[in-house]
């Protein structure tokens, strides 16, 4: 993992080794202090941006519970020290991690390998992408991972996900060489509950569009 920091001429500042095969997954956190890595080697590492500074940085935590490659990271935006990983068709498991401590907070079996995680910026819910068979993308409730709704429309694996600066759209990027943009996050409506806006329609689950990838 090389870290560059474009503000500086000599920008590589900082290389990560801890996996043994390739990096599938690089995230952030939201308040720029730890760095998620996941690889085809089943590790996932976190990283604290101090050890840029370090000669040979070494990672904060080393977790070795998922059993296939660790592609889909996302930092819950509600929850600090909050991270949720996903992994391939080995493992099928979203897990939800407490950053500061490296404890395990909670794992659930989705039953198809686990390509892309997105949070839902406005309520407590994320967002998940799949691969075979059915080639699906779920929104859970958390942390009762509760499941919501499934979208369909892809027929290859959804292999990435992402959200509009506005976050009430989500476009994803599968194997079938297509781009498809969800109306799935509603904005909070002070005038009506959750529950009410949900059952009105403002559960957003129509494909807006897709466009084709050449």
């Amino acid at each position: 993992i090389v870290n560059h920091d474009v503000r500086v001429a000599r920008h590589n500042v900082a290389t990560l080794t801890a996996h043994d095969q390739e990096v599938c997954g690089l995230a952030w956190s939201n308040d720029g202090e730890i760095l998620a890595s996941g690889g085809n080697d089943n590790l996932l590492c976190l990283w604290d941006a101090s050890s840029s500074s370090s000669s040979s940085p070494q990672p904060r935590y080393r977790m070795t519970d998922h059993q296939a490659a660790v592609k889909a990271l996302a930092w819950s935006p509600h929850e600090r020290r909050l991270l949720a990983s996903g992994a391939g068709t080995a493992d099928r498991c979203i897990k939800f991690w407490n950053s500061q401590t490296g404890s395990l907070l909670n794992s659930i079996d989705t039953g198809s390998q686990v390509c892309a995680l997105q949070w839902n910026p406005f309520e407590k819910e994320i967002l998940s992408s799949h691969g075979y068979a059915r080639n699906q993308i779920c929104l859970w409730k958390y942390p009762s991972m509760a499941k919501i709704k499934e979208f369909e429309g892809h027929t290859s694996r959804v292999l990435h996900m992402a959200t509009s600066p506005d976050g009430s759209t989500v476009v994803s990027a599968a194997g079938d060489e297509t781009l498809r943009f969800w109306e799935i996050f509603s904005p909070p409506v002070k005038s009506k509950t959750s529950t009410e806006i949900y059952n009105s329609g403002g559960m957003p689950s129509k494909l807006s569009w897709t466009s084709q990838i050449r």
